[in-house]
C-alpha cells in the first residue's frame, strides 16, 4: 500500500505500482524545472556581469610631468639627458597602448621657448595618430610659444581665454587639465580667479561621474608652490566628486590624502632633484571606483621597479 508518495514493496500489485511510476515522472520533471531554474540564473548571473562590465569600464592613460624638452637635444642637468629620457619612453607608451597621454606640466627645458616644443612635438609623433593629447602647462612653460607650436589641440579645450585647459570626458571619470602657469621660468604658480570661477562652475555642472584634477604645481604653502592652492582646495572640497589631484613639479613620486581626496605626485621624466626618487613615467587605468596606477622607472633609483597601486575613491 502506498503512504502519500512512497510506495510499500510488501504488495507489488498493478495499483500499487501507479503511485511509483506518478513518482518516477514528478522526479524527471523536478530535474527539468531544476536545470531549467539553473541555467535561467546562469543566464541572469552572465547578464548582471555583462551589465556590471558595461558600467565599469577603464579609461587607460599614460601620465608623464616634467618632461623638459631642450632644443638641444645633448641638454644634461645632474647627469640626466630629458631629450633622451622621452625618446627612450615613447616605445614603452606606443607598446601600451593608453588611450591618451598626459603631460603634467613643464613640458620645456627652462623658458619655454618654440624649440623645444618643436622637439618636443616630434618626439611625441609616433603617439599622435593613436592617442589624444593633454599638456598642462607649468613654471617652465611659455603659453604663447606653447601654443604656436601646438596649434592643432584645440579640441576639448575649456572656454577660458587667458589659460589653457583641457577636458577629457569619459564613462568612467572626467580628466580636467589646468594651467598653473604664473610666468615663465619663476617657480611659483597661480591658477587665477578666471580659471577657478571656471573650475567652480563646471564642477557644479558636471557632477554625475568622478572627476579627477590635473595641474602642475605642488599644494604647499611655500613660495614655489601654487600661490591659490587654498582657494583651489576650497573648491574641491565643495564638490565631494572631485576624487584625486595629479600634479608634478616636485620630481617626486608620492601618493597622499587630504579630507579623502588622493593627492598624487607624479614623477620627473626629465630629471630628479634626489637620487631616492625615480625617473620615469605612469600607467594609469582609472575605473568609477578608483585608479590603478604602474609606475615605470626609466632610471634613478631601483626600488621602485614596477611599483603597482590602487587608490580607491572615498
Amino acid at each position: 500500500m502506498t503512504r502519500g508518495n512512497k510506495v510499500s514493496i510488501s504488495h507489488p500489485t498493478m495499483n500499487q505500482t501507479l503511485p511509483y511510476q506518478h513518482q518516477t515522472f514528478n522526479r524527471r520533471l523536478f530535474l527539468q524545472k531544476t536545470a531549467l531554474a539553473s541555467f535561467a540564473a546562469v543566464l541572469s548571473a552572465c547578464s548582471q556581469l555583462r551589465r556590471r562590465t558595461a558600467t565599469q569600464k577603464v579609461l587607460h592613460m599614460a601620465l608623464l610631468s616634467d618632461t623638459h624638452i631642450p632644443a638641444d637635444r645633448t641638454n644634461t642637468y645632474r647627469n640626466f639627458k630629458p631629450w633622451q629620457n622621452l625618446e627612450r619612453t615613447v616605445p614603452e607608451i606606443v607598446a601600451a597602448a593608453p588611450e591618451g597621454i598626459v603631460i603634467c606640466g613643464d613640458a620645456a627645458r627652462l623658458e619655454g621657448k618654440t624649440e623645444d616644443y618643436k622637439e618636443l612635438q616630434l618626439l611625441l609623433e609616433p603617439l599622435r595618430k593613436s592617442m589624444a593629447f593633454h599638456i598642462g602647462l607649468g613654471n617652465h612653460d611659455d603659453r604663447a610659444n606653447f601654443l604656436a607650436v601646438f596649434n592643432n589641440l584645440t579640441a576639448n579645450r575649456a572656454p577660458v581665454q587667458s589659460r589653457y585647459i583641457t577636458v577629457l570626458e569619459h564613462q568612467a571619470v572626467r580628466i580636467v587639465v589646468l594651467d598653473s602657469l604664473l610666468y615663465p621660468n619663476k617657480t611659483p604658480g597661480h591658477l587665477g580667479r578666471e580659471q577657478r570661477n571656471w573650475l567652480a562652475s563646471f564642477l557644479t555642472a558636471a557632477n554625475d561621474r568622478p572627476v579627477v584634477l590635473f595641474l602642475h604645481h605642488t599644494l604647499g604653502d611655500g613660495d614655489g608652490d601654487l600661490l591659490d592652492a587654498d582657494r583651489l582646495v576650497s573648491i574641491v572640497r565643495r564638490h565631494r566628486h572631485v576624487k584625486a589631484i595629479f600634479y608634478g613639479h616636485s620630481h617626486e613620486w608620492k601618493i597622499t590624502r587630504d579630507h579623502g581626496v588622493a593627492l598624487i605626485n607624479i614623477p620627473a621624466l626629465g630629471y630628479n632633484f634626489k637620487d631616492s626618487e625615480p625617473v620615469g613615467w605612469v600607467e594609469a587605468r582609472f575605473q568609477s571606483n578608483g585608479v590603478n596606477l604602474e609606475l615605470h622607472p626609466l632610471t634613478g633609483t631601483t626600488q621602485w621597479q614596477k611599483q603597482t597601486r590602487f587608490v580607491p575613491w572615498t
